[in-house]
């Protein structure tokens, strides 16, 4: 595998940790909760000849530090637009002048959203992955609330515990059990500051449904056709509001697909560069 130990830069109030590797078109990762930029490494390993892969830790995620406003406390929330102004500035600091390619995986996808919303003219093409346009319903919002209670009371690893055997499709979460505790490891290792401020950030994120008509450039839409957690007539609604994006269903994968079935969604996503290119 091609991650190692990240290198860091200072970011608004925190230091970001990423991967930078590739020298050609940039490719822009970002990823879900609980997790952390490890979760691209196939996607590393199998794009870099082709692109320029900047993969970062959100804040409090993986090897980025907690900002010390948050430091001392579990409160903080990480709104998706403050998400994607650290993203933002990560390639400002790096000097990524090109528009870049953003792909995004569950929250990585609203933050995509919001990102895209402030940043439009930065972005050359949208990669949308397990993720829905939608605010979260009521129902939704109280279970963050019941999360936010059970990370605070018994951290990461309970977390950890009721999350896992939905992220994953159930015939992934049988047979592959070393990449069923990778994941387990990687979400366990986030901090109770990035999950709280995560849960907080995604139960009050804005609406995108009606962004969808007025996203112009090309987007490919990918979900895994055994995905817990976001039923496939979300994408597929998603993708018949975004003029020309094409929606690929990934087999024999949940919501982790891209970890699952990594050959398969680095073909989808190298087609879509390549029209890019073309």
């Amino acid at each position: 595998m091609t991650v190692g130990k990240a290198m860091k830069i200072g970011i608004n109030d925190f230091q970001m940790a990423y991967d930078d590797l590739g020298n050609k078109l940039p490719l822009l990762l970002i990823h879900g909760y609980p997790l952390n930029r490890t979760m691209w490494e196939p996607q590393i390993d199998g794009l870099r000849d082709h692109v320029r892969i900047i993969a970062p830790d959100l804040r409090s995620h993986g090897e980025s530090s907690i900002p010390a406003i948050s430091g001392s406390g579990f409160d903080i929330a990480h709104p998706m637009e403050q998400l994607a102004d650290d993203c933002a500035s990560l390639l400002e600091a790096l000097d990524v002048n090109d528009r870049v390619i953003l792909g995004g995986l569950s929250m990585g996808g609203y933050i995509a959203f919001a990102f895209y919303r402030k940043y439009h003219q930065r972005v050359a093409g949208l990669i949308l992955a397990a993720t829905r346009a939608g605010a979260d319903s009521p129902e939704v919002k109280q279970n963050r609330d019941k999360a936010v209670a059970l990370a605070r009371q018994s951290g990461a690893q309970a977390i950890a515990q009721s999350m896992l055997p939905k992220m994953m499709s159930p015939k992934t979460y049988t047979e592959k059990p070393e990449l069923v505790n990778l994941v387990s490891k990687m979400m366990q290792s986030t901090s109770v500051n990035g999950i709280v401020g995560d849960l907080l950030g995604m139960r009050d994120r804005p609406d995108s449904l009606s962004l969808l008509p007025q996203i112009n450039i090309p987007t490919l839409l990918i979900h895994g056709a055994d995905d817990q957690l976001i039923p496939l007539s979300e994408m597929q609604a998603m993708q018949a509001a975004i003029p020309g994006s094409v929606l690929r269903t990934i087999p024999n994968s949940g919501h982790l697909l891209n970890l699952e079935q990594s050959e398969i969604v680095n073909q989808a996503i190298l087609e879509f560069i390549q029209g890019l290119i073309d």
